[in-house]
C-alpha cells in the first residue's frame, strides 16, 4: 500500500518513502501503473510524456527507469492502450521554478560549455530501446539491487 495520507487536502509522506533530489516527489511506480488503468476508461490511445525525475549524481534514475518502464510494460500486457513513452528528460534542461538547479537529463549539460556527456541512465536507456526487453543482464549491469524484485524466484 501507498504510504501517503492525505490529511485536510495535503499530501503527508511516510518519511520512508524514496525521493528525488530536491523532494522534488515520491518514487512510486504503482502510481504510474494506477493511472494508466484509470485512463484506460477513457478509451483514448495512451502517451505517456515527462516521466522522469531529477537526480543530478545519476544514483536513483537507472532503478527509476527499470521499475517505471516494467509497470508500462504490465499496462501494455493488460491491453492497455500505450502507444508511446517518452522520458523527461533527454537533456539537462531549464525548469521555470528550479532554474538549472535539478538535473532531469539522460545527458548531462554543463550549462558555461554546452558540454554534454552521455549519463550511466541514458546508456541504460538506450539499450532498453535497442533491445526492446528488460532482462535479467541489464538489471543485474544497472541496478542489481533490484533482481530480487524485478525478477523473483
Amino acid at each position: 500500500s501507498r504510504p501517503t495520507t492525505i490529511m485536510f487536502g495535503r499530501s503527508v509522506l511516510d518519511p520512508n518513502t524514496p525521493m528525488s533530489d530536491g523532494n522534488y516527489g515520491e518514487l512510486y511506480p504503482l502510481g504510474l501503473f494506477r493511472m494508466l488503468k484509470r485512463l484506460e476508461r477513457t478509451g483514448k490511445p495512451i502517451f505517456i510524456t515527462e516521466n522522469g525525475l531529477p537526480d543530478a549524481d545519476d544514483d536513483q534514475r537507472p532503478a527509476f527507469l527499470l521499475t517505471h518502464l516494467r509497470e508500462v510494460w504490465r499496462a501494455i500486457n493488460q491491453n492497455i492502450p500505450i502507444m508511446g513513452y517518452y522520458h523527461w528528460s533527454l537533456v539537462d534542461n531549464f525548469e521555470w521554478a528550479e532554474a538549472w538547479n535539478l538535473r532531469f537529463g539522460l545527458i548531462k549539460l554543463n550549462v558555461e560549455t554546452q558540454e554534454r556527456r552521455l549519463r550511466r541512465s541514458g546508456e541504460l536507456y538506450g539499450e532498453i530501446c535497442r533491445r526492446g526487453v528488460i532482462d535479467d543482464g541489464l538489471v543485474y549491469e544497472y541496478a542489481p539491487a533490484l533482481l530480487d524484485t524485478l525478477f523473483p524466484g
